[in-house]
């Protein structure tokens, strides 16, 4: 029920990803990143447990096909989900358990992951990664919104989704950026809008952080 991508910047070593689906709350269960360290996607009877798990993996050292190799060996009910992992270096893995009875796949791009479940045809996550590859010198989360919009348009899912996000992790603890729509008839439709309402403020945001006395002020 799910297409997703994780991705990394190479030009800025950013990590981005955006997700949607047809449950609610796609946003806080599934995509999962640590600036610096990489990312994780958890999902299919999805366990939210995986993606804090895969990300101290990666901080630990392990490259992405070790960290996916790790949560697969440890994992029980394992058959069921449906994972993917990109490290600083911008290597990736993925694993789809045998339990996934839906039409699945991934997709492997430069410096980029994608994978759906229960998804119209399998072209959905190539579509994505070719997105994201097509134009390097944009934002990351311009790209992964970009791969976003091509999964949808490649059939996204069996059924509509109700809930997208879009996730950076960049310089900072905290996410450079954090958008998310949930119950809604066009999510990732809305999720452009939050986005680009957001663009401008993405920078400002990090400067009250980090910089107060030079924020142009607000909350």
């Amino acid at each position: 029920m799910t297409f997703s991508i994780a991705a990394r910047c190479a030009r800025t070593g950013a990590f981005g990803l955006s997700i949607s689906t047809s449950n609610i709350a796609v946003g806080t269960r599934c995509p999962f990143a640590k600036a610096k360290v990489g990312a994780v996607l958890t999902q299919h009877r999805t366990d939210p447990r995986l993606g804090p798990r895969g990300v101290r993996l990666l901080e630990s050292g392990c490259s992405a096909q070790e960290t996916i190799a790790a949560l697969v060996a440890s994992t029980p009910h394992v058959g069921w989900r449906q994972l993917a992992a990109i490290d600083p270096q911008g290597r990736t893995a993925s694993y789809g358990g045998g339990n996934i009875g839906s039409i699945h796949n991934e997709a492997h791009g430069k410096d980029c992951i994608a994978i759906g479940n229960i998804i119209a045809n399998p072209e959905v996550p190539v579509a994505m990664a070719r997105a994201f590859e097509a134009n390097p010198e944009l934002h990351i989360a311009e790209r992964v919104m970009r791969a976003l919009e091509a999964g949808i348009g490649a059939g996204g899912e069996v059924g509509p989704v109700r809930s997208a996000a879009l996730y950076v992790v960049h310089e900072q603890d905290f996410p450079l950026v954090d958008l998310r729509v949930d119950a809604h008839d066009q999510p990732i439709a809305a999720l452009r809008m939050l986005w680009e309402e957001y663009t401008p403020w993405m920078d400002e945001f990090v400067v009250r952080a980090v910089d107060p006395e030079r924020a142009r002020g607000g909350s």
